[in-house]
């Protein structure tokens, strides 16, 4: 009897300790965002980006993963991996369709948009010594095209196809990253690299000042063979050391994608963060300034988040 009365006694005992101990905290939400190289432009963008949304959106914990770039990305995000992901747009365009060609082994079905950013440029850099001026000139030389399958390696394959060319054409062909890719510049085992990335992009800009360098036009008959998501767009004079004259490229969009199956409220407020937060970007990398709100929810392959398509829409964005 006394057995019993005393276990009822800690029972009641228990229960009044919990109904007063302090209600937990919710977990959480990982916000892993997937980037690219460290020497390019979505590195230090997704850096600033995981700041603000730690800044800006309560019981979230943002990480940043460098990756090989935006089919890594798009197949991390399929696969459940990642939260918020960086790619270009004509990667996207293939995901949607699965090409197997691009790296895809389907239509990836999991993968939606938050929102359009900056540009990328198609930059063609080439060792003065190389004595390469044009596209034509790259046939028989050392040239890398960006790692396998990368976002960068499609858009060289675009490029020399739209030229009439193929990788047969050149003497050697390198998949490597931007930084591997200026070593081997600069140690003279290279005659040219092909990268997609913003204007300013830390890995031509340390090669420039290393070597002389001479940045390959890329005519605007190119983006007219191409089509969208591909258009013209200029180089600036005097984006890279030794690069006197502006420089005709072509250029395609960039994206932010995200997983469907994240809730509504935590994509509206990603969003949210991201776009009302430019200046903390820019501050990043020169690359942001050509990101807008006006541009945000237009020319994407896939679909928007219905989380993004609401803060939009508050916007008058659509």
């Amino acid at each position: 009897m006394f057995d019993l009365s005393r276990r009822r006694l800690m029972s009641g005992i228990l229960a009044l300790g919990l109904s007063l101990a302090p209600v937990a905290a919710s977990a959480d939400d990982f916000v892993n965002i997937l980037t690219g190289g460290t020497s390019g432009v979505y590195y230090p963008l997704g850096v600033a980006i995981s700041k603000v949304v730690t800044d800006k959106v309560p019981g979230t914990r943002p990480s940043v993963q460098a990756t090989k770039g935006s089919v890594e990305n798009l197949n991390l995000i399929q696969g459940g991996k990642g939260e918020v992901g960086f790619t270009l747009g004509d990667s996207l365009a293939a995901a949607v369709l699965g090409s197997a060609d691009a790296g895809f082994k389907g239509p990836l079905d999991k993968v939606q948009t938050i929102g359009a950013i900056y540009p990328n440029f198609v930059q063609i850099v080439a060792s003065e010594e190389s004595g390469i001026k044009s596209l034509a000139d790259l046939k028989g030389k050392r040239v890398s095209v960006g790692a396998p399958k990368s976002g960068t390696e499609l858009n060289a394959r675009a490029i020399l196809s739209a030229a009439g060319m193929s990788y047969e054409d050149l003497g050697k062909v390198e998949y490597l990253d931007f930084a591997q890719s200026v070593e081997l510049m600069k140690n003279r085992q290279l005659d040219a690299t092909l990268q997609s990335a913003g204007l300013g992009v830390a890995s031509i800009r340390d090669l420039a000042t290393s070597v002389p360098i001479v940045v390959v036009e890329v005519p605007a008959d190119i983006a007219q063979k191409l089509g969208q998501p591909f258009f013209s767009a200029v180089i600036p004079a005097n984006t890279y050391e030794g690069q006197a004259a502006d420089v005709m490229t072509v250029a395609v969009p960039n994206f932010l994608v995200t997983r469907a199956d994240l809730s509504d409220e935590l994509v509206y407020n990603i969003t949210k963060a991201i776009y009302e937060n430019l200046p903390e970007l820019q501050a990043a990398h020169a690359a942001a300034k050509g990101i807008s709100l006006d541009k945000a929810a237009k020319g994407s392959p896939a679909p928007l988040h219905p989380g993004a398509l609401k803060y939009f829409t508050e916007k008058n964005a659509m």
